[in-house]
């Protein structure tokens, strides 16, 4: 289904290729330009068909097998190419030291090599596009562009269409009190659904409204994993019910501190999404909570009777299919701009059509208003209502086709992308930055306009994958996102992902040979070895191993993968046992991500890990014995975002200064760190500086105001430190983002912070308890569209130019006593100041305007 639009894009990576100034600059052997060319001109007749192919490979086996067929090709392609490139930018960089590295021989033998893989290549396609014109094809072309007027997720309860008598129905059982409760000291609420159908809603409608806020002292929002790990719920339970961490602690410490959190309190814990079948896991957590308040509740969402059943429900509430008028009311809110459909009274009707094959799931019905939000042309509504997906055999409840059509209405620079989502578990947070730099190893990213970077491309393809509903925004601050994925939009990543990714289990016994991308998920090794059906595998672009299971066998996985994998662009091993790396890593010239985070054992990185010339991202964050950085560190000429943590006190100026292209540096978990280094000035294309858990860090380096580019900036727990208030520099003139948390001696905030005041667009400041106002500058920022305040007790009075501030659309202020008083709606003294702001949050009390 999938496969016409992803070659598209791997052409597309391709031909930039060939078009590159690395490749022009490759002095092959004689005859072996004119190969390049042929290459070239063959791939852009075949690429031009492509789009059209997508649209026919439903009703043709035979244009399916030859789009296969095409796609082994083109991969290897953009191996051999890659493989070049690297090869150009290192000579070019080596100038002096080349007769040293490669002797005559050496380098004609590399460059013969080089010659015949380049024809054998051209062979293969020119044998390809030969069968082409037998599927009768036309020639599409479509220009890079992103025109997408993009929609936010976020919805207030009051817009939620529908639902309003469940959620009073389910609130109703909630406030109960009588025998039941008097018995009971935890009863649970089932609410069951089909897939999409609205449970989670339902359950956010609930949790949100304020008698269950003013009922429930405590309340605690989990979604399930899909094993329903006990010690990862219950760690979760003690981070959001006392606000303190317990990461670190060992299972004994985590139960102790989950009764302490919750002992003598009525909470409601909300479990959404519960899949596992195995009762003794729900027991064991139910015997936890059983020193709660009587009248405690436990809300559990579900798609199985029998899972409702198990955990023992008091109430099982069966959730219906939205009914048809409430389904076109919201597929209207999510097609038109408000007020817009009265219109198009002939795009209303058609969508009614639309709306009826969406069988009351609002999921689906969300997901196609988003795909035809501000698009008014008849034959594009009509081209949805009428497509083919729709006549695919499919079960009573399945709305898949709905999701299907959403997909192939991508444009194709996104289609891989999403599918490339599947190689995260289900249910997980996924954080923008993260996805980004995973779509940018493995070449997923592109932009016609080079003055934009492509991390700004990857946040819009976030934002548009959003706006479409197959990602929903769990968090967001400028372009900081947080996102998930419904566990039927994960289906379909699955589904459309073919044979590109796969994930492996325990009980997996096979793969094919076509897979690219692997997740190694609830996998523990029965032997030394990674898994069998991994050893035949040559192609592997991704090893990603979010889950726990490999600390007896980290190093063999990566000696494994570093011998086997040769074109390896995606290294994912955190939270594993590694006490040392191979110095054969810097072999990988292919790899461009590297994630060791949370490993406690490794001590030292081998230097040649800063030899991996393609290197974009490395995430050494947490890994707590780590004595030292490599000094040669600046020597990873890709590096565009660096994550670590070291036993150092003093960062390396000569390395992190001479990361010339370095986009983001995170610093975390440093308990030694006393100054960083006093060159940061020289990381001219920093735009997001992260200092957080440094005990000991007293100052910042003055050189911090020259960074010009910096765009995000975050400081916490640094109980120590001092921020100057450098009075003779003028700012940070791009800062759109400021976290400041945990800093005891803060007081205010200096003057260099403050931005142009049309830059800064968020500001948070939490558990500062000497901090005692907001600078005067504030009321100069004018683009400001979030403020948070929390934990800050000495924080007494808003200031009266809050009222100037009219982008303000959230202020959240939480456990500042007098503040919160005197921001009270209609009677607090500083109410009026905030009258005009959208989204008000008070502690627990929300308030929208």
């Amino acid at each position: 289904m999938a496969a016409a639009s992803f070659l598209f894009n791997i052409a597309n990576s391709i031909l930039g290729k060939l078009g590159s100034h690395a490749l022009q600059e490759f002095d092959l052997i004689w005859g072996v330009k004119n190969e390049l060319k042929k290459l070239k001109k063959t791939l852009v007749t075949i690429r031009d068909v492509l789009l059209d192919a997508e649209d026919q490979q439903s009703k043709n086996h035979e244009l399916t097998n030859w789009l296969k067929e095409l796609k082994d090709v083109l991969y290897d392609a953009d191996d051999f190419l890659d493989e070049i490139q690297t090869h150009v930018q290192q000579s070019q960089r080596l100038k002096p030291k080349v007769s040293f590295l490669f002797s005559p021989f050496r380098f004609l033998l590399f460059r013969y090599r080089m010659g015949y893989k380049v024809k054998e290549i051209r062979e293969r396609l020119d044998s390809i596009a030969a069968d082409k014109a037998k599927f009768h094809l036309s020639e599409r072309t479509i220009a890079l562009e992103m025109k997408r007027d993009l929609t936010y997720s976020f919805i207030l309860p009051s817009d939620v269409v529908g639902r309003r008598n469940e959620s009073e129905e389910v609130i109703e059982v909630l406030m109960q009190k009588g025998v039941v409760d008097d018995q009971r000291r935890l009863s649970v609420v089932s609410i069951v659904g089909i897939g999409g159908v609205g449970k989670t809603t339902l359950a956010k409608l609930v949790y949100r409204d304020e008698r269950i806020v003013k009922n429930f002292p405590v309340r605690i929002w989990l979604c399930a994993s899909q094993d329903f790990d006990v010690a990862k719920l219950s760690r979760n339970i003690v981070n959001l019910a006392s606000g303190a961490s317990c990461d670190n602690f060992n299972v004994e410490q985590v139960h102790a501190s989950l009764q302490d959190a919750l002992m003598g309190k009525r909470f409601l814990l909300i479990i959404d999404d519960v899949w596992s079948r195995d009762r003794s896991k729900w027991l064991e957590l139910r015997s936890l909570l059983m020193v709660g308040e009587c009248g405690s509740k436990v809300v559990v969402t579900t798609r199985s009777d029998y899972i409702a059943s198990m955990m023992e429900s008091v109430v099982m509430y069966n959730l219906k299919e939205l009914p048809h008028e409430d389904c076109l009311s919201l597929f209207l809110k999510w097609a038109f701009r408000k007020g817009q459909e009265r219109h198009f009274p002939n795009l209303t009707k058609i969508g009614e059509d639309i709306v009826k094959k969406c069988k009351g799931v609002p999921l689906a019905v969300k997901t196609l208003g988003s795909m035809l939000y501000a698009t008014t042309d008849e034959r594009e509504w009509l081209k949805v209502r009428d497509d083919e997906i729709w006549q695919l055999n499919q079960e009573g409840d399945d709305i898949l086709p709905a999701l299907r059509l959403s997909y192939t209405q991508l444009p194709y620079y996104l289609k891989q992308c999403f599918a490339y989502c599947s190689i995260f578990p289900k249910g997980q947070e996924i954080a923008s930055s993260m996805l980004i730099q995973l779509w940018s190893a493995q070449g997923l990213i592109h932009s016609s306009n080079e003055s934009q970077e492509l991390e700004d491309v990857g946040v819009h393809y976030v934002k548009e994958l959003c706006s479409r509903s197959l990602f929903e925004e769990v968090e967001a601050y400028d372009s900081f996102i947080s996102i998930k994925m419904h566990d039927l939009v994960h289906d379909l990543a699955v589904l459309v992902a073919q044979t590109d990714c796969c994930v492996i289990k325990n009980n997996t016994d096979s793969i094919t040979e076509k897979v690219r991308h692997v997740t190694l998920f609830s996998y523990s090794p029965s032997e030394e070895s990674i898994p069998g059906i991994l050893c035949k595998q040559k192609r592997i672009r991704t090893i990603f191993a979010p889950s726990e299971g490999f600390e007896r066998y980290a190093a063999l996985l990566v000696g494994q993968c570093i011998s086997r994998f040769k074109y390896l662009r995606v290294l994912d091993l955190r939270h594993s046992s590694l006490e040392t790396l191979p110095d054969s890593i810097g072999n990988m010239k292919h790899l461009r991500y590297i994630d060791f985070s949370g490993n406690n054992n490794i001590q030292m990185l081998p230097s040649n890990i800063c030899k991996l010339p393609n290197l974009q991202t490395l995430r050494i964050v947490l890994c707590t014995k780590l004595q030292k950085l490599p000094r040669e560190l600046g020597n990873l000429v890709s590096l565009r975002h660096l994550y670590l943590t070291t036993k150092e006190q003093n960062l390396p100026e000569k390395g992190l200064g001479s990361l010339a292209i370095l986009q983001s540096l995170s610093i975390f978990g440093c308990e030694n760190l006393v100054s960083l280094f006093d060159g940061i000035q020289k990381l001219t294309k920093l735009r997001i500086l992260v200092i957080g858990d440094c005990p000991r860090l007293t100052a910042l380096p003055r050189g911090i105001v020259h960074l010009s580019a910096l765009e995000n900036f975050m400081i916490v727990n640094c109980e120590e430190l001092m921020l100057s208030d450098w009075q003779d520099f003028e700012g940070l003139k791009r800062i759109r983002s400021l976290v400041i948390g945990g800093l005891p001696h803060l007081v205010s905030l200096p003057e260099w912070l403050k931005g142009d005041s049309n830059s800064l667009k968020f500001i948070r400041i939490s558990t500062c308890p000497s901090f005692i106002a907001m600078p005067d500058w504030l009321e100069n920022s004018m683009s400001l569209e979030k403020l948070e305040i929390t934990g800050c007790p000495k924080f007494s009075s808003l200031p009266d130019s809050m009222s100037y501030l009219t982008t303000l659309r959230m202020l959240k202020i939480q456990k500042c006593p007098e503040l919160t008083r005197r921001c009270e709606k209609d009677a607090g003294e500083d109410w009026t100041k905030i009258a005009h702001i959208q989204e008000i949050h008070l502690n627990d009390i929300t308030i929208y305007n």
